[in-house]
């Protein structure tokens, strides 16, 4: 079963005159890793948001989103918080404490997860990241880079079956940026996560995807394999 339909989806923010997605439709299958790309403005995280009911813009929708089968709508917060995985632009708008450690706990905490089961998830999660040196420190002492690579962690830590990233390296140095890529990508062989992301450094993250979604003023134009698309592109160019 996909993780995803969408449907034949559109989008308009309120007063808009245009819609800001018109008539997407595809799926998002377990453990794909996914990179959809288009210019600033395109849609690409209007459409990221709609795939989470906590982030979703306020809007006229038209078509569906299923989620395992699902209307999105009808999924319980407490499922969707599980089981999607998001991570956007900015760490610090997304790391909510002031240790190490209980930045990588919050989250199960919240799902009401009993101690044990926290301290083995977040001992697992901490070696597959390699940041048990880190574990006492202060959130505030950790660069952009290890704040970003620490909000994946603690992301991790639910057990997501799907991974939503928007531009998770946009203030990142190129060397951090390379180091959370190749993290992302190590997730999704080694622990079957899929993964949607949109990411402007193309030439890191195309040789890591299985497919290509572009958007153009809100529409989805190409939908396939990266070498496919790539030369579509450059035909069209």
């Amino acid at each position: 079963m996909s993780l995803y339909q969408v449907e034949n989806f559109s989008f308009t923010y309120p007063g808009a005159r245009t819609a800001a997605l018109r008539q997407i439709s595809f799926s998002l299958e377990p453990g794909q890793f996914v990179t959809l790309i288009g210019a600033s403005g395109s849609g690409k995280t209007t459409l990221l948001r709609q795939l989470k009911s906590a982030v979703a813009p306020w809007g006229d929708a038209e078509g569906g989103i299923l989620f395992r089968g699902q209307p999105l709508a009808q999924v319980e917060p407490r499922s969707q918080a599980a089981e999607i995985g998001l991570v956007q632009q900015s760490p610090d708008n997304q790391l909510v404490t002031d240790k190490v450690w209980h930045e990588l706990a919050f989250g199960l905490e919240n799902l009401g997860l009993d101690n044990q089961t926290i301290r083995l998830r977040v001992a697992e999660i901490a070696a597959f990241f390699g940041i048990e040196a880190w574990f006492h420190k202060d959130v505030a002492s950790l660069s952009g880079g290890q704040k970003q690579l620490l909000n994946l962690a603690a992301v991790m830590t639910l057990h997501p079956a799907v991974l939503i990233l928007d531009e998770p390296t946009a203030q990142l140095d190129p060397i951090a940026a390379q180091d959370f890529l190749h993290t992302l990508a190590k997730i999704n062989r080694e622990l079957g996560t899929a993964v949607l992301l949109t990411e402007h450094r193309l030439e890191e993250v195309l040789p890591l995807a299985d497919r290509l979604l572009v958007l153009e003023q809100g529409r989805l134009i190409s939908d396939g394999p990266p070498r496919q698309i790539a030369r579509q592109l450059q035909e069209k160019a």
